[in-house]
C-alpha cells in the first residue's frame, strides 16, 4: 500500500481470500496482491486469514475476514459503466451468477453481497437531458429494466 490515494475495505465474515479471487477473475487489470494471516491471541484461529489485498480495474481493496458482525448493504455500491450492451451482459452475467441477485434499474448484488450497478456509460447523459421529455422517456424506460438494454434505452430517450 502506498501513502497517497485511498483503498477501499471490504468487511467479510470469512471470504476474503474467495472474494478477492472472485474478483480478480472478473475484472481487467486485476490481481491478488497479498494475504496476511491472523497471528496467534487474535480474535481468529491463528494462520486464517486476515485480509486479501487485490486491485480490480486498477482499483486497491483490501478484503478484510472480520466475523459476522457486518453486512453488506445498498447504502453503499459500486458502479460499472460500460460502453455496449456486451460489456453490461458480461458483468451481469458474472457477477449475479452462482448466487448473486438481480435488482432493478441495473442494481445488482454478487453471491457475497457487493451491490453492483451496471450500466451504460451514456445513461446520466439521457437521464439528465436538457430536454424534459427526453429526459423522462430515458428515465421511464430503466425504472422498467432490471439488466439495463442499452438499445431499448437509446430508443426511449429518442422517442423512438
Amino acid at each position: 500500500m502506498t501513502a497517497d490515494g485511498f483503498t477501499t475495505c471490504l468487511w467479510f465474515d470469512d471470504q476474503a481470500e474467495e472474494a478477492a479471487q472472485y474478483y480478480v477473475s472478473i475484472f481487467k487489470n486485476s490481481s491478488v496482491d497479498s494475504v496476511s494471516h491472523y497471528p496467534e491471541g487474535a480474535p481468529r484461529p491463528a494462520g486464517t486469514v486476515l485480509t486479501a489485498e487485490f486491485t480490480a480495474n486498477g482499483h486497491k481493496f483490501c478484503a478484510l475476514n472480520g466475523g459476522p458482525e457486518f453486512t453488506f448493504n445498498e447504502a453503499i455500491s459500486f458502479q460499472i459503466f460500460c460502453s455496449d450492451q456486451e460489456e453490461i451482459d458480461y458483468y451481469w452475467t458474472r457477477l449475479t451468477g452462482n448466487g448473486g441477485e438481480e435488482g432493478p434499474c441495473g442494481w445488482l448484488k454478487d453471491r457475497f453481497g457487493v451491490s453492483w450497478q451496471v450500466v451504460p456509460d451514456r445513461l446520466a447523459e439521457w437521464m439528465g437531458d436538457a430536454d424534459p421529455q427526453k429526459a423522462s422517456r430515458a428515465t421511464q424506460a430503466m425504472l422498467g429494466m432490471k439488466k439495463l438494454d442499452i438499445a431499448a434505452l437509446r430508443k426511449a430517450h429518442a422517442g423512438e
